[in-house]
């Protein structure tokens, strides 16, 4: 929600749209649980029209890039399934290059259990090498207890996002690094992140663009994941306020975004139907 009316930088929004590659969040961004935001549809014909290179990144762990390709088409959006890249493909390929063939015990979504599969990574739950965190409605006192012991028996702690929480239809929901805090409370251990602000899933994304950071921007509602992600790995920064970031909650932060806009549906010109 926009809280407080401010001026936007005409100069750097030019600056913005001149840009090659765009890196955009998705949820509070895009939609909000099944709802299509306002002017999103406008962006996404935008970038195809002008011929953008484009990348959807999203921490959500639970979609695989075929089911978030149908979740827009659903809401009216016909977006290539190559366009996609998710925390949970981040975390695969991050254990496959760490661990070639390793097994894990994961909670998570079929987005989070399809990428650990086609890395060649195994389920175990009985002596796996790590345990591995996602958004999942299979969450539950078992599930911890068993992760618990798992990381207490010498098993690695990995969690696909560092997200708190996410923003849905009827408010918000906790998100993974939520959902992983009782298993680093209950062990003392700490978990790894995958996804953003991990540069490894930034430089993924800007190599699947063909850009240098230069020459793309980060879309994204969160100061902590996407802001940060982007300006770290010397992209320029769009911050919405579709989603969970309002004037007043940036404040604190000791860096700002490029730019801040109430949707993406300002990003592309006004004469832009």
């Amino acid at each position: 929600m926009i809280t407080t009316k401010q001026t936007i930088d005409t100069a750097k929004l030019e600056e913005i749209r001149a840009k090659k590659g765009f890196i955009c969040d998705m949820d509070g961004v895009i939609y909000h649980g099944n709802t299509l935001l306002p002017g999103a549809a406008r962006f996404c014909d935008w970038l195809q029209r002008e011929h953008k290179e484009y990348l959807f990144l999203t921490n959500n762990s639970g979609y695989t890039p075929r089911e978030l390709r149908q979740k827009l088409q659903r809401l009216g959006l016909d977006v290539p399934e190559e366009h996609f890249y998710t925390s949970a493909l981040a975390t695969a390929a991050f254990l496959r290059e760490q661990a070639p063939g390793c097994s894990v015990y994961a909670i998570g979504e079929a987005g989070l259990l399809n990428a650990l599969y086609d890395a060649g990574i195994t389920m175990n739950d009985v002596n796996p090498d790590y345990v591995v965190f996602g958004e999942g409605r299979s969450y539950s006192l078992d599930t911890l207890t068993r992760a618990t012991n798992l990381v207490l028996a010498g098993a690695k702690l990995i969690g696909a996002n560092s997200d708190v929480s996410g923003p849905v239809e009827d408010g918000f929901a906790p998100a993974c690094r939520a959902l992983i805090a009782p298993v680093e409370l209950a062990t003392g251990k700490q978990a790894y992140f995958c996804g953003k602000p991990n540069p490894l899933m930034m430089r993924t994304g800007l190599k699947m663009l063909g850009c240098h950071s230069a020459e793309a921007v980060m879309v994204g509602d969160r100061m902590d994941t996407d802001v940060i992600s982007g300006l770290e790995s010397g992209m320029a920064t769009v911050l919405v306020l579709s989603g969970v970031s309002t004037y007043e909650n940036i404040a604190p932060y000791a860096y700002r975004p490029s730019l801040i806009l109430p949707s993406v549906g300002d990003i592309p010109p006004q004469n832009v139907a």
